[in-house]
Parts: structure tokens; sequence; C-alpha cells
């Protein structure tokens, strides 16, 4: 069976934005490589050697991976998908939820709905965006 894992770029912000998910979720940083660590680094762009070239979260059992675009070259802004977490309590949700949405924007506030106690929609301030659910509806 294939394994369907996320990989997000970003614009020089990858390791901040990762240790946050990392402090956020619960997560755990498995690896992490700069272009400048690279086994080639004269293959690398120049400019970019403190930019992460490949990083790897895993999160009860998930994989998020991650990396910087080089120096120069821009990450078109990330739309069209949403990265989906669920929680067992609404309590749990809406604690994640408000960490992930602190300094981003909110797209549909935590709340009820009729296939959730709890779920909202939000993008955090590296740009990612978020739907996070908790517990069963009632």
């Amino acid at each position: 069976m294939p394994v369907l894992d996320s990989y997000l770029f970003f614009n020089g912000n990858c390791a901040q934005a990762m240790r946050f998910y990392e402090r956020t979720l619960g997560g755990k940083i498995e690896m992490s490589m700069t272009y400048g660590e690279s086994p080639e680094p004269e293959q690398c762009p120049p400019d970019s050697k403190d930019r992460i070239m490949h990083t790897s979260m895993l999160i009860d059992g998930h994989r998020l991976m991650a990396s910087d675009t080089p120096a120069g070259d821009q990450a078109k802004p990330m739309q069209g998908f949403a990265l989906s977490l669920g929680y067992p309590t609404v309590d749990e949700g809406k604690r994640i939820f408000n960490a992930l949405a602190a300094e981003g924007s909110t797209t549909m506030p935590y709340g009820k709905t009729f296939w959730a106690e709890g779920f909202g929609m939000c993008t955090d301030r590296f740009g990612t965006h978020w739907m996070v659910s908790g517990g069963e509806p009632k």
C-alpha cells in the first residue's frame, strides 16, 4: 500500500515553521539538512547555505516534510489544499486551532458543526492552511 505524506515549501522560514509545528502538534523532527550541509554543497544555489534543503517530522505515525526554496526563487503561496487534523475531544481541537491561528488568519471560526463538536479553518503565520476538528457530533 502506498504512503501519502505532505510536503510543504517555504521561502526561507522552513526551520522556524517546522519547530513551531513540532511544539504545537507534538511532533518530532527526525532530520533536517540545510543546502550547505548537502553531500554536494558546491551543487547548491549561492546564498542558500542556511536554508533548509529537506526536513522531516513524524507526528503520531504521520510524516510532514518540508524545505525552503533556494535563495532567489519564491515558492508560490500555498493554495488549493489544507492540512487536516482531527482530535478526540473538542477542547484539544480548539487548543490546537487557537495555536495555529495565532498571528495568522481564521477562515472559519472554531465551533460546532453537524460533523464534529468543534471544527475550524485557519491559515497560520507561515501561510499553511489548516482544518482542525475535535470531538464526535452529539
